[in-house]
């Protein structure tokens, strides 16, 4: 019995001992392998070069920028960034001293009564309702021109030119006929012979006023009996003579624009609004426009009409505006500023300079304690005297910075990219 136990502890002695020594051995290996990852972490934080261009381009060698070809440069010293909602934004601890050094400025997040003036470059042009394309009613030759040039104010009333036309002699002609029956039958028994006689000298009397012959002609032919052979035409308005198109001798038809006259007492500017102020521009507001002509002088109008289109190469929307132009001050082909006056916006706003617009998000930096700045993406309106309104993402009284936020910009990325770059070495060393 006692040989049999000696055999059996002889046994179990060596197996307990094999044992110990293969856990002892793991338990170092464990042991050097972490010593062994630290070392490694605190050296890769020591050796890490970057740009001070391009501060996310992070190397474990020396060498050149793949971006700028600038020489990389050591980082003594390389922290995690810390969390933040923004992807591959960091956030930014900054001491006092570092903020007074780069200047670091920040804002309130405040309600504003924001002054939104819209500016446009226009241009004078002849307004449509105070332009006339003068007519002849009738064919005919140009016996006289009185308007002989362009450019020459002519007055309502005023004789234009005279035509001779045959077809005009022979209505003259039929409606003395006329009225010479309707005399004769005017004492005819008979009412329908009666009605007929005045209806025919009706008939001419109106052909004659539908090639505007006026009612003292018409009275002068029932008085004297006398056709003549030539019309007069005369402006209906008074205005310039912007366009010319007949001269002595002509023959002329109603298919042709023998005139075009522009009353200049009141005329267009077309302005040009850029696509992020459109929005803000009404039919009917005031506004001023300034020429270069006239220099320390305001012409007041307003807003009469939005084009529905806008310019394709210019991102503009066309508005329409009508000034008064007393003197004539205001020539076609002017170019003028013109500032309208929008109304008044009540809105919480930051400054634009504050706002990190990449067309896709827009960010800023709200400071959080002494020297924390955390980035944040917000939804900002369209820009008003400078001010971006606050849709979403900021609260009133929060402070956001306003310089140098480039800086702070940068160094978030940076610290974005440091914080990537450690998390995938831990994950390394942890497989």
């Amino acid at each position: 019995m006692i040989r049999s136990r000696g055999r059996a502890l002889r046994r179990v002695v060596p197996l307990v001992l094999i044992v110990a020594l293969v856990v002892a051995g793991l338990a170092l290996g464990v042991w050097r392998w972490r010593a062994r990852g630290g070392e490694q972490r605190q050296a890769s934080a020591r050796e890490l070069w970057t740009c001070p261009m391009h501060p996310s381009v992070i190397r474990e060698e020396p060498g050149d920028c793949p971006i700028c070809g600038m020489d990389l440069v050591p980082l003594e010293q390389v922290e995690p960034a810390a969390e933040s909602r923004v992807a591959g934004h960091g956030v930014v601890e900054i001491s006092p001293e570092k903020q007074q050094l780069i200047g670091v400025a920040t804002t309130a997040v405040e309600r504003r009564r924001l002054l939104a003036d819209v500016r446009a470059v226009g241009s004078v042009i002849v307004s449509e309702r105070l332009l006339s394309d003068i007519h002849t009613k009738v064919e005919g030759w140009v016996e006289k021109l009185y308007a002989e040039e362009t450019g020459t104010i002519v007055r309502k009333g005023e004789p234009l030119l005279t035509i001779y036309s045959p077809e005009l002699v022979s209505t003259q002609e039929e409606y003395l006929l006329a009225l010479r029956s309707r005399e004769r039958l005017k004492d005819s028994p008979f009412p329908e012979v009666r009605r007929s006689g005045e209806s025919m000298a009706d008939a001419s009397r109106r052909r004659l006023q539908l090639w505007d012959i006026s009612e003292e002609e018409i009275e002068r032919l029932e008085r004297t009996g006398e056709v003549r052979e030539a019309l007069t035409l005369y402006s209906p308005t008074t205005g310039y003579i912007l366009d010319k198109h007949v001269v002595e001798g002509m023959r002329v038809t109603p298919a042709m624009v023998l005139f075009r006259v522009a009353d200049l007492s009141q005329v267009w500017v077309e302005g040009d609004i850029y696509e992020h102020e459109a929005s803000l521009v009404r039919e009917g507001m005031e506004a001023t426009l300034t020429t270069v002509a006239h220099p320390g002088r305001e012409f007041s109008g307003r807003v009469t009409y939005l084009y529905p289109t806008l310019d394709k190469a210019t991102r503009t929307l066309k508005a329409r505006l009508e000034f008064d132009n007393p003197g004539l001050a205001l020539k076609p082909g002017m170019y003028g500023d013109i500032t309208i006056a929008a109304p008044a916006l009540e809105a919480l706003a930051i400054p634009e300079e504050a706002v990190l617009d990449s067309g896709t998000r827009q960010v800023v930096f709200v400071k959080e304690g002494e020297g924390t700045f955390v980035p944040r993406e917000v939804k900002l309106g369209a820009r008003v005297a400078g001010f971006r309104p606050v849709l979403s993402g900021l609260a009133e009284g929060e402070q956001v910075v306003a310089s140098p936020n480039f800086l702070i910009d940068s160094e978030s990325r940076f610290q974005a990219a440091i914080g990537a770059r450690t998390d995938g070495d831990d994950d390394a060393h942890a497989r």
